[in-house]
C-alpha cells in the first residue's frame, strides 16, 4: 500500500517544507511512495487529464521528487502529491570498459554522481552538487560545467498516464535539447504525461581514475587544464573534478545550505537563451554568445549568457534587497518584496528566499529581473522551474 502521511488528516503537508525554495502552501492529500509499485498504484488512480484540463492547469495530481525545480502558489494545491522516495543504484557490466548505472527516480541526485566517483566510473562528476531527484534530471536535460545528462543517459522508465501503461524511452527517443526533452514538451502547466521511475546510465570504467574530457573554461582552469587541448589532455582524476565543482557551485551559492539564504531557491531561474545570430548582433560586443545551431528555416542561432544579460542590464547580485542594485530596491526603497526575495548575493541567476518570502515574493523578483531585460536589450527569457498556480 501507499503510505499516506497522517498530517493530510489533521495539519496539511506543504509545499514549503518540502522544496528548495521554501515556499508553497499545503496539499489536499499527500502520498509518500516507498516503491515504485506504490507509485504506480497512485498513478492508476490519477490518469492523464484531457489536453483542455491540462491546458488550464486542472490536474488533480503532483509529482514531487527532490522539489528544486517547483514553486507552488501559497494557496497550494487541493489535489494529491506524489512524492517519489523509493530509491536504489545497481551496477552491471555492459561492454568492455563501460559499465550500466541503473538508479530509482526519487534517488538523491547528488548521492548518484558521488557514487559514480566513488565507484571510478566516468560521465557524470561534472553534474555535482545540483539538487533533486535522478527521476527529475532527464525531464530538463539537467547540465553543468560542459555536462549534460544526455551525454551519458541510456534510457528511462517511465508510466504513461494517458495509456496506464509502463513504458521505456531510449535516449534517441527522449529528443534531448537545452534543457528540453520528450518528457519536459509533454508537461503542460507542471501536468506530466510520463512519470519517470528509474533511470539507467552508461558510463566508463576507466582504469587510470581520470574524468571525461573536461569542456568548461571555468572548471578547466581551476583544474589547471586548457579546455581548448585535446580530449587525452583535459582530464583530472574524479574525485578532484567532483570536489571543484562543488566548490564552485557553493562559491555560488548553487549547493544546499540551511544557514545560507542564498541557496534557497530553485537554482538557476532562467534558461540562457536561444536567438538568431542577427538578433544577437545588436548586443554589445562583450555579451557572450555560443554557437547553438540552426532553427527550422536554417537561420544560425547562438546561445546567450542570462547571468550576463540580467547583469548587465541593471539586475546585479543582491537585486530587490534595500541595498541591492537601484533598480530593485523599489519605490519606497525597501526592496521589491520588501526584502524578503531577491536575487542571489553570490550569483545573478538564482532567485532566493530571504527567509520570510512567499512564492509571490520570489516572482516579484523574477519578472522585475526579465522586465529589465527585456527593456534593456529586447531579449526575452524564459524560467526554468514548474509554476502551479501562477506564472511568469
Amino acid at each position: 500500500m501507499t503510505s499516506v502521511d497522517p498530517s493530510t488528516t489533521s495539519s496539511p503537508r506543504r509545499f514549503s517544507d518540502h522544496t528548495t525554495a521554501r515556499v508553497g502552501g499545503p496539499a489536499g492529500r499527500w502520498i509518500r511512495a516507498e516503491s515504485q509499485a506504490q507509485a504506480i498504484e497512485v498513478l492508476r488512480e490519477h490518469p492523464l487529464p484531457d489536453e483542455d484540463q491540462r491546458e488550464h492547469g486542472r490536474d488533480t495530481l503532483i509529482v514531487l521528487g527532490g522539489g528544486s525545480n517547483l514553486l507552488v502558489t501559497e494557496d497550494g494545491f487541493p489535489g494529491t502529491v506524489l512524492q517519489l522516495a523509493f530509491t536504489g543504484i545497481d551496477t552491471e557490466e555492459h561492454s568492455a570498459g563501460r559499465v550500466l548505472l541503473s538508479v530509482a527516480a526519487g534517488h538523491d541526485w547528488d548521492d548518484v554522481v558521488r557514487f559514480s566517483v566513488a565507484h571510478g566510473l566516468t560521465g557524470l562528476e561534472a553534474l555535482s552538487g545540483i539538487p533533486g531527484s535522478t527521476g527529475a534530471v532527464p525531464v530538463q536535460n539537467v547540465g553543468a560545467y560542459g555536462a549534460e545528462v544526455a551525454q551519458t543517459l541510456k534510457d528511462v522508465r517511465a508510466w504513461d498516464r494517458a495509456r496506464g501503461e509502463l513504458i521505456s524511452f531510449s535516449k534517441e527517443q527522449l529528443r534531448f535539447g537545452y534543457r528540453d526533452s520528450l518528457l519536459k514538451q509533454t508537461t503542460v502547466h507542471g501536468s506530466p504525461r510520463y512519470v519517470v521511475l528509474s533511470v539507467r546510465f552508461l558510463l566508463q570504467n576507466r582504469s587510470d581514475g581520470l574524468s571525461a574530457p573536461v569542456r568548461y573554461g571555468e572548471l578547466a582552469r581551476t583544474l589547471g587544464l586548457d579546455a581548448e587541448s585535446a580530449d587525452h589532455e583535459r582530464r583530472a582524476p574524479l574525485d578532484q573534478v567532483r570536489r571543484t565543482v562543488l566548490r564552485l557551485r557553493a562559491g555560488k551559492g548553487m549547493v544546499l545550505s540551511e544557514g545560507d539564504h542564498d541557496t534557497w531557491s530553485t537554482g538557476s531561474f532562467f534558461t540562457n537563451p536561444i536567438v538568431p545570430r542577427d538578433k544577437a548582433a545588436a548586443l554589445p560586443a562583450d555579451a557572450p554568445q555560443f554557437a547553438a545551431g540552426v532553427d527550422d528555416s536554417g537561420r544560425p542561432l547562438v546561445k546567450l549568457s542570462a547571468a550576463w544579460l540580467i547583469d548587465h542590464a541593471g539586475c546585479g547580485k543582491g537585486f530587490g534587497l534595500p541595498d541591492g542594485p537601484e533598480a530593485g530596491r523599489g519605490a519606497q526603497g525597501v526592496g521589491l518584496a520588501g526584502g524578503r526575495a531577491s536575487l542571489s548575493t553570490k550569483h545573478t541567476l538564482a532567485v532566493t528566499n530571504r527567509g520570510a518570502a512567499t512564492t509571490d515574493d520570489l516572482l516579484a523578483v523574477a519578472r522585475a529581473a526579465r522586465d529589465q531585460v527585456s527593456a534593456t536589450f529586447g531579449i526575452t527569457m524564459h524560467q526554468e522551474p514548474v509554476l502551479i498556480g501562477h506564472s511568469l
